[in-house]
């Protein structure tokens, strides 16, 4: 039996699952989304933390089952439906069609024949027609079906179905076990303390937490939890466990909780502080940005770069703040470093060279590998001798001492959502266990995202919207790549370099490439937080928009050659020169040594810029190379390492 993960009601309610009891950090969520695969068990254990309690208190999970939607069909059937799944797709040309579940009985559902409904919009309305299901099987590389109903047998009759939405009978659903409940059964259930008999409020949705399900209460006016008083529609988190819930009564719609001390008063949405408090609050807040902004715009004029605040004038308010908000966003140190390069960048190092030299070195840090030996369950007989390193990685990230950084790179003017997006690969690499860390070992993996600018919003709805896919929240970080302002020069000051201006409110800046990830990593505190965590190792793996069907494996051998071999830097390179999708492994010991430091690559590109020339903002388009953009490669980290003997090599035979 499988648990709830639906909400109950079609209306969209704001809340976060994660950080449990912080209601004023919300996201909006859908009103329902698909059940994750877990196992119902009436007495399973598990652990919740609440704030403000000392330590963990351990409970009994009570379970509950997918919420189906309970729908009345036309008045001709005169049978009441559930929705089991929407038609997502054609499948081959045998009139077969994908659905998408939206159950958690899909054997039920969508592999035992007979009639059933759909249900499709025309002309504004809802039309339901009845069909027969002939057979369904599972989509062996996603997490859907594949259906054949009877009559419908080419592709041009199923693809006019893609978008309707799948409808059983609702008396066709199975009986639970005792302890075991549907969750639209449990909305509406008034929800009382056990002590007392004091009505607390009433089960608005169920969600499914990942560890346990949690109700969403909309508290009595009478309940005196928030100094004094509830306010309006106000909403609280009960988990329901047997320790907290533990007696239900469907028939009188009721149910009775004994929450700890705190529970109640603590995860609640209200701000209960006077009009004057919040305007203070407000104050400080914007008095404590003004500060930073004086702090960064004194050092871009230490770095004679005056210009940049002309835009700040000018023009309407939410330009001007985008223009403090790009100033903030400028890394003075890294870039008065950046600025040295223009220099010392007559001789370009070569990254090709540097590899080829460790290919070259007889050492037994340099290991051979085939492609088929990089996934996490490869067997003994794919790897052969370096079954010991596979069996060392596996371990490592098993026991929760391996991070992953995925450091995404995309085209700015591609829809990052779109078909063949980055957000869409991504969703696409981490459902396929067979490239990615299985879903029930991840909660123990650290995960960074490193990814351009105008993906992150994106990135992040991938994740709530997929809980997360089953890595913890609090241990995920999303963190816009490092960017540096492009400068040019004058033949008059060559050694001077001014800081170009896209407009006169946005800052001109390129993507400093894949050295970057190291600043970021030290500047955001993350490489201090994966110490304090128990890590010892992070993978890095970069990940193009359009990556080559068998690139992008997690690979566990990796990490465990490193560990076998005492090395701070383990490299993984696939053929002679194919370097740019980088994958390497590095101690958090040698990362905590590096301090962020990186070294830059002064290139010369050609840059469209608008400038101030008297009280006018002139656009220069230039015909030939007028600027620099800065760019810092990670394989250059390998001259900071204590000794050659320290780096790894794997090379993946084509």
């Amino acid at each position: 039996m499988l648990r709830a993960s639906l909400l109950c009601s079609s209306t969209s309610v704001t809340f976060t699952p994660i950080q449990l009891f912080n209601p004023n950090n919300s996201h909006r969520f859908p009103s329902f989304e698909l059940a994750r695969p877990v196992s119902a068990l009436s007495r399973t254990k598990c652990h919740c933390s609440f704030v403000r309690a000392r330590g963990k208190s351990s409970f009994l999970v009570r379970s509950t089952a997918t919420q189906e939607a309970v729908e009345t069909s036309s008045s001709n059937s005169g049978v009441d439906l559930v929705e089991v799944g929407f038609l997502s797709g054609v499948h081959g040309l045998q009139g077969e069609i994908c659905i998408k579940p939206n159950t958690d009985f899909p054997d039920l559902r969508f592999s035992k024949p007979g009639r059933r409904w759909l249900r499709q919009q025309l002309m504004g309305q809802d039309k339901i027609d009845e069909v027969e299901l002939v057979e369904g099987r599972p989509h062996p590389a996603q997490k859907s079906w594949i259906l054949k109903f009877r009559g419908l047998d080419d592709v041009d009759q199923v693809r006019q179905l893609v978008g309707a939405t799948l409808l059983a009978e609702e008396d066709d659903r199975p009986e639970l076990d005792e302890g075991e409940f549907y969750t639209r059964d449990l909305v509406g259930l008034r929800v009382l303390l056990k002590e007392t008999g004091q009505l607390v409020g009433t089960v608005a949705n169920v969600f499914d937490n990942g560890g346990n399900d949690l109700l969403h209460v909309l508290l009595d006016s009478s309940m005196e939890v928030c100094n004094g008083g509830a306010k309006t529609n106000q909403l609280v988190w009960i988990p329901f466990v047997d320790a907290i819930v533990p007696d239900v009564d469907l028939e009188r719609k009721e149910m009775y909780i004994t929450p700890p001390k705190g529970l109640l008063e603590v995860n609640m949405r209200a701000d209960d502080r006077s009009k004057k408090e919040r305007r203070q609050l407000e104050w400080k807040e914007r008095k404590k940005q003004q500060k930073r902004l004086i702090a960064a715009k004194k050092k871009l004029l230490e770095l004679e770069q005056k210009h940049v605040f002309d835009g700040l004038r000018y023009g309407e308010k939410s330009q001007r703040n985008l223009l403090a908000d790009h100033i903030l966003d400028v890394n003075a140190t890294l870039l008065q470093k950046a600025l040295q390069s223009v220099e010392t960048s007559s001789k370009r190092w070569n990254v090709t060279e540097e590899i080829n030299a460790l290919r070259a070195r007889v050492s037994e840090c340099n290991l051979n590998v085939s492609r088929e030996c990089l996934s996490f369950d490869a067997s003994k007989e794919k790897v052969g001798d370096n079954f010991s390193f596979l069996q060392q990685g596996q371990s490592l990230f098993s026991e929760g001492k391996v991070s992953i950084c995925l450091v995404l790179n995309d085209d700015e003017n591609e829809q990052p959502e779109g078909e063949n997006g980055l957000v869409s690969y991504l969703h696409t690499l981490l459902d396929e266990e067979q490239r990615f860390i299985k879903e029930e070992d991840r909660a123990c993996v650290p995960l960074v995202i490193v990814s351009p600018e105008h993906t992150i919003e994106a990135l992040q709805n991938l994740f709530q919207d997929n809980d997360h896919f089953g890595f913890e929240s609090e241990k995920i970080w999303f963190l816009k790549e490092e960017t540096l302002p492009v400068v040019c020069s004058s033949p008059e000051e060559p050694k001077k370099h001014k800081i170009l201006m896209k407009s006169p409110w946005e800052i001109l800046k390129s993507p400093v490439g894949s050295g970057g990830v190291l600043s970021i990593l030290a500047s955001h505190g993350i490489t201090d937080s994966l110490s304090n965590l128990g890590i010892d190792y992070l993978q890095i793996h970069s990940i193009e928009t359009k990556p080559q069907p068998s690139q992008h494996y997690i690979n566990p051998m990796l990490v465990g050659f490193v560990n076998a071999k005492g090395a701070e830097i383990g490299i993984q390179v696939t053929g002679e020169s194919d370097i740019k999708n980088f994958e390497m492994t590095f101690s958090t010991k040698f990362l905590k040594r590096l301090k962020g430091k990186i070294e830059f690559e002064a290139v010369m590109k050609v840059n469209s810029h608008v400038q101030k020339v008297e009280k006018e903002w002139v656009e220069s388009v230039p015909s030939e190379r007028n600027s620099f953009e800065f760019h810092s490669d990670i394989y250059r980290v390998l001259s900071e390492c204590s000794s050659p003997a320290k780096i790894c090599l794997m090379n993946i035979a084509v």
